[in-house]
């Protein structure tokens, strides 16, 4: 995976720009922006994410419409603001049976702390909206919760949409868990701690995969970092932040649209919030992001769990916006956030009962 040293130039600059940025007092920043930011439900934007935000707007064309065009964008935006790869004790790519033929999957192992082995094992679904995103584009977020939580951590490439729409994405990530399930052993992982997790649209196919695999050889976890769980419900954030936090209402309809086509998007395989029982499931570590317009629907889905007694933990990180464990590279609080998480998650995992709360 590229680090800012890497890019071509153009990028470098933008990289060296937005690392800058980061260094700068607020009220320069402000002015750059022309204004501080506002404040929404008590929280305010990040400065630097607010700079970000006002320039990328301003761009002649932020968000180019053909699928292979943001596919590359989203490689080449995940390469500016992921930084320099962070250290694991090893990394090596395999391949997994899928449903209709194997699947490219990413290990991560952690570093050893004296003789704890074997380490639990998280298998991780990038977000993308079920249409771009890739390994390449989830490793630093992989290596961070590998680092950070002291886990081993499997990156599975499900298939995307348009080429591969609903259900098929579902059905990898359920034989992805299975499989993992079935063969910590051989990767050396503990299989009693299983985990499953993803962001965005993986933090979806997560939940999907806990509620398909619930009851006997069920995840041991879920980590659910701003989950896409409702393709149905307008929530108040999808109006409050609809325009001017990099993910926009018009990119989650364009991704929905590829992705769910003409599919019943009640499917609860699809809108895991509209399941009519959510009591049993893994205990999972919900997190959302103060300027997102998926937050009300990870937040409803949290409280819907909790309410029908699996135990959740919900966390609203202040400031940032959806993706922030993408941006680590060039924005501190957002890799503090992300280091938060994955302690967070390791130790939800160290549990022997999660406590509600």
């Amino acid at each position: 995976m590229a680090s800012g040293r890497d890019l071509p130039a153009a990028d470098r600059l933008r990289y060296h720009a937005a690392r800058l940025a980061g260094r700068m007092p607020p009220r320069l920043l402000h002015v750059l922006a022309g204004g501080p930011p506002g404040d929404v439900d008590g929280s305010i934007l990040d400065d630097q994410l607010h700079l970000g935000a006002v320039f990328w707007h301003r761009r002649e064309d932020p968000r180019p419409m053909q699928v292979e065009a943001r596919r590359e964008e989203t490689r080449r935006t995940s390469a500016l603001m992921a930084g320099p790869p962070v250290p694991v004790r090893a990394v090596r790519d395999l391949t997994i049976p899928g449903p209709d033929g194997p699947l490219e999957a990413r290990y991560y192992a952690p570093f050893r702390h004296g003789w704890r082995s074997p380490e639990p094992m998280l298998v991780w679904f990038h977000g993308g909206g079920f249409v771009v995103g890739d390994l390449d584009t989830a490793d630093q977020p992989a290596r961070m919760l590998c680092r950070h939580g002291d886990l081993s951590v499997l990156s599975v490439a499900y298939r995307l949409a348009p080429e591969h729409p609903f259900p098929a994405a579902v059905q990898d990530a359920v034989a992805a868990l299975r499989w993992a399930l079935e063969n910590a052993d051989a990767l050396d992982a503990d299989p009693q701690r299983v985990a499953v997790g993803g962001e965005s649209a993986g933090g979806g196919l997560a939940a999907v995969a806990a509620q398909q695999m619930r009851g006997t050889g069920q995840p041991a976890a879920q980590l659910l970092l701003y989950p896409a769980v409702d393709m149905v419900t307008r929530f108040p954030s999808s109006d409050q932040f609809s325009d001017g936090y990099f993910l926009t209402s018009a990119d989650t309809d364009w991704f929905l649209d590829h992705y769910a086509g003409d599919a019943d998007r009640t499917d609860t395989r699809m809108s895991p919030l509209l399941a009519p029982e959510l009591s049993g499931l893994a205990p999972a570590l919900v997190v959302t992001a103060a300027f997102d317009v998926l937050r009300d629907q990870g937040e409803a889905y949290a409280r819907a769990m909790r309410q029908a007694g699996t135990p959740v933990v919900l966390r609203r990180v202040p400031r940032l916006i959806h993706g922030f464990v993408n941006t680590i590279g060039i924005n501190r609080a957002a890799y503090e956030a992300t280091v938060g998480v994955a302690a967070s998650f390791r130790t939800l995992l160290e549990l022997a009962e999660l406590p509600a709360c």
